[in-house]
């Protein structure tokens, strides 16, 4: 079993990588300050792959859309029980979560952690499906699939997703479509559970108080080997251009909603420096300090409680978003385009970079002091191919012309409005 001590001297914190060896990487994360111990047990498996290659096969599978989600919520039944009573019973709080890229399980707890962490470990390595039961949960993601198709934030946001995209299954709803689950089977269910949850395509996270010699034994008990299966995702080529660069909806909301936006190259920011320089030319860009967010509020085309923005991207999707509730969308996204030709032709100040760069790292530095932040940041990052010390490295290194740069990106002509107008 290999360990590494990974410090960042900037931040004054340390965590632990284990290599072990069933494969799985472990990051174990000691926290003294709180009273809360967080762990999470994730794989790099989410609603995007449905189609995908074994390195042990010749060719791609596709599957029904929705499997992802629908694992995660057969999987915390067994023969024994359902797992969320197991965790009541220690006093754990335990949940689970399916998005685009991961699957993930999560418990936190002042108490009994070992207990907690052995449920855990257990139930996610135990599947059992049968035919009552898929069937019977076909009714149940059913329903919910129905809730989030009248839910105007989730609307707006898969309308742009799908004006924004061809063929990505990024454009395709998290728990799939009613017709789509209705063909799932315990079958395909065993067949994607036994490709993404390989413990080489998996990681455990633990932050808190906890004795690292009694965490790993219990690894070393519960873990099961299994043989270190790549898999690869399978995506049909996509467009650089936009499905749409207008789409829009009537649902029941007091003032319409919008999602603007811009459709960037997959993959391009590689690196943790990539990453905050986007996200530092966004918080100047659109931040509430920000002369963008002043002229919008002041004219009455945002409110602050809505008003949103992120850089959004994975495997073979990325694209820079702003959202809210405006009753004139289309000139929340005129003045967007404006201030990012202003700022191109005038270039990014110095204030500005300055103050947006404070902000970020301060911002990152403070989450260090929760549990929760600091096990999903790890784990979000590793699933990514990233480090969290070296992204919070990057805030404090990256320079203002390296910002900068990242405005040539946004590009008008791969833009796309969502708007949710009242009935």
């Amino acid at each position: 079993m290999e360990i590494q001590k990974v410090k960042s001297p900037r931040a004054g914190d340390h965590y632990f990588k284990v290599c072990h060896p069933t494969g799985l990487t472990i990051y174990l994360y000691p926290k003294e300050s709180g009273n809360t111990t967080y762990a999470i047990f994730g794989a790099r498996y989410g609603s995007i792959d449905n189609c995908f290659r074994r390195s042990d096969e010749p060719g791609p599978e596709t599957v029904p859309e929705g499997i992802a989600h629908y694992l995660e919520h057969k999987l915390f039944e067994s023969e024994d029980g359902d797992a969320f009573a197991r965790f009541a019973r220690t006093g754990a709080s335990a949940n689970a979560y399916t998005s685009f890229e991961s699957t993930c399980y999560l418990f936190s707890c002042t108490e009994r952690f070992m207990e907690s962490l052995e449920i855990l470990l257990d139930f996610v390595q135990a599947p059992y499906f049968t035919e009552e039961t898929v069937k019977k949960e076909q009714g149940i993601i059913g329903q919910e699939i129905k809730m989030y198709d009248d839910d105007p934030q989730w609307r707006v946001l898969f309308n742009y997703l799908r004006a924004m995209y061809h063929s990505h299954p990024i454009r395709l709803d998290i728990a799939g479509t009613v017709e789509s689950i209705a063909k799932i089977t315990p079958e395909y269910l065993y067949r994607c559970y036994r490709t993404f949850y390989n413990l080489h395509n998996m990681a455990l996270v633990i932050v808190g108080k906890f004795d690292q010699d009694q965490v790993l034994n219990l690894c070393d008990k519960m873990l099961k080997p299994c043989e270190p299966v790549r898999v690869d995702r399978v995506f049909q080529k996509e467009p650089e251009t936009v499905a749409e660069p207008t789409v829009e909806e009537r649902l029941a909301v007091a003032l319409p909603l919008f999602q603007f936006g811009f459709k960037e190259e997959a993959g391009a920011l590689k690196t943790e420096k990539d990453l905050a320089a986007m996200e530092i030319l966004l918080e100047v860009l659109a931040s509430e300090s920000s002369p963008l967010f002043r002229r919008l509020l002041d004219g009455g085309l945002v409110n602050e409680s809505s008003f949103s923005y992120e850089y959004f991207e994975g495997a073979g999707y990325a694209t820079v978003m702003f959202g809210g509730e405006s009753h004139d969308p289309e000139a929340v996204a005129r003045a967007i385009k404006e201030e990012i030709g202003r700022l191109k032709r005038e270039g990014v100040p110095r204030d500005d970079f300055e103050r947006a760069k404070r902000a970020l790292y301060g911002e990152n530095i403070s989450a260090l002091n929760s549990a929760s932040s600091i096990a999903n940041g790890v784990l979000n990052l590793t699933l990514k191919g990233r480090e969290l010390f070296a992204y919070i490295d990057a805030l404090a290194q990256v320079t203002l012309e390296e910002v900068a740069e990242k405005l040539t990106i946004l590009r008008e002509d791969r833009s796309v409005l969502s708007v949710i107008r009242p009935l």
